[in-house]
């Protein structure tokens, strides 16, 4: 881990940047860097070449709004990525010392327990920090105590489990760099780094990219060893007034075989 949070993501967002892609010529000879030269973002950006080295550097780490989406624009970022290179260029270091637990409200217990549609409590780490009892129907990873990501990416069952488990095991690799937010130094968030980046070649090519996912909506198709294949929606909705812990809700269409194989598997 390390503290120049800023310079490291401009670091691979550049990487993945080709000249072609930026429309620059690629000139004579081999290039020693994957991607853009850090003069050519400088160029794009209509910033000065000693400049953007202080910023990769890390000798600057609050660059202006106006400087920021020079870079975005530079860096062909999208919607999620711009958003965190302007969370890493306006959050603070955060003192680790004081945060808080990861206890869950009991008023957030009782409401996820009385719905019939799955619920999961995640920390901003991904890890599980409670759910109700048609979660761990679903799947019994969605139990508390465990880690989502590192279930999905090391248990040879979630790949039966989702259909398209290469495409959610990237977003969700993403996802985490969000929902952790810019302190790259947190300790838990280094634990799982460590275990994952040991254990998953998927993790590491995700992670070491600096991939963001803000999306909060989608749709997962899954087949479950008891109800078969499954349609189901999930949202993350944010729990305000806690430290970044939010409820992931899985909901099926009105009137579909999911819903059907739901109802019949509560009875």
């Amino acid at each position: 881990m390390h503290a120049n949070r800023l310079g490291n993501y401009l670091t691979a967002r550049r990487a993945l940047i080709s000249p072609a892609d930026a429309g620059l010529p690629l000139g004579d000879g081999p290039r020693r860097v994957d991607g853009l030269r850090r003069e050519e973002v400088a160029e794009l950006a209509g910033i000065s070449s000693q400049y953007y080295l202080r910023l990769e550097q890390g000798r600057d780490q609050h660059p202006s709004d106006q400087v920021l989406v020079a870079l975005v624009r530079a860096l062909q970022l999208n919607r999620s990525s711009a958003y965190y290179l302007f969370l890493l260029a306006h959050s603070p270091p955060s003192l680790l010392e004081s945060r808080p637990s990861e206890e869950v409200e009991d008023r957030t217990r009782w409401l996820v327990d009385s719905w019939d549609t799955p619920a999961v409590v995640h920390s901003r780490y991904l890890d599980v920090v409670a759910s109700n009892a048609a979660a761990r129907a679903l799947s019994p990873f969605f139990a508390e105590g465990f880690n989502s990501l590192g279930a999905l990416l090391l248990q040879p069952s979630m790949r039966d489990f989702y259909q398209d488990w290469e495409g959610i095991a990237e977003r969700s690799v993403a996802l985490l760099r969000v929902m952790a937010g810019p302190d790259t130094g947190d300790r838990r968030l280094a634990e799982i780094v460590d275990e994952l980046t040991g254990g998953s070649e998927i993790f590491r090519r995700v992670w070491s990219r600096s991939d963001v996912e803000l999306t909060s909506t989608g749709t997962h198709r899954v087949t479950h060893p008891v109800m078969g294949e499954l349609e189901l929606h999930h949202k993350k909705l944010e729990i305000t007034g806690t430290h970044g812990q939010s409820i992931f809700v899985y909901h099926a269409t009105p009137g579909s075989p999911t819903e059907q194989a739901l109802a019949l598997h509560r009875r």
